[in-house]
């Protein structure tokens, strides 16, 4: 658990020292305004550091009664596989965050971005990856819906965070 944390949080100062590279990339490919930029940029941080902290917060294992003097301990682990299909109009914060989240549990992550902005995605997996994410954990693929709809509909996958419309949501449950 803490390793995870540590990495999210040096993910989260990654990101703060990489912040006009991601501006430029919010402008460029998600046609953002410089505002809007900021404050999706700020967001992504928060992400990064909110899951660190809840990852040490409740995640970390918990000694229980021993009603006869054994010894009790309560420890989470992943549930396996995750996929992630973010939105292109916050391609960056709701992207690393659902990403994010699932590591933090202890999950691996299929990552699947819009597929109007695939590359502020290539550059967040690559900033995790280089924050100490094993490659094994993060898988980045691109595509449009067909690639969504065969990841999600693979039987191995143990979770899916979706963000998108209500129609591909249902499609998806």
């Amino acid at each position: 658990v803490e390793d995870r944390a540590r990495i999210l949080d040096h993910a989260a100062d990654l990101l703060e020292q990489r912040r006009g590279d991601f501006i430029a990339l919010l402008q460029r490919e998600g046609g953002k305004t410089l505002d809007d930029c900021v404050a999706e940029w700020r967001e992504a941080i928060d992400y990064c550091r909110y899951y660190a902290a809840q990852a040490r917060r409740t995640l970390i294992p918990q000694m229980m009664p021993g009603p006869t003097g054994e010894t009790n301990e309560l420890r989470y682990r992943g549930r396996g596989v995750f996929v992630c299909i973010a939105p292109w109009n916050f391609p960056l914060a709701i992207f690393l965050g659902q990403v994010t989240a699932a590591l933090a549990a202890g999950n691996s992550v299929v990552a699947k971005p819009a597929e109007q902005t695939p590359l502020v995605a290539y550059h967040a997996v690559r900033l995790l990856h280089d924050a100490g994410v094993p490659n094994a954990a993060l898988h980045l693929v691109l595509g449009d819906g067909k690639v969504g709809a065969a990841l999600t509909g693979d039987p191995r996958v143990a979770g899916v965070a979706f963000t998108g419309s209500t129609e591909v949501g249902r499609i998806i449950n």
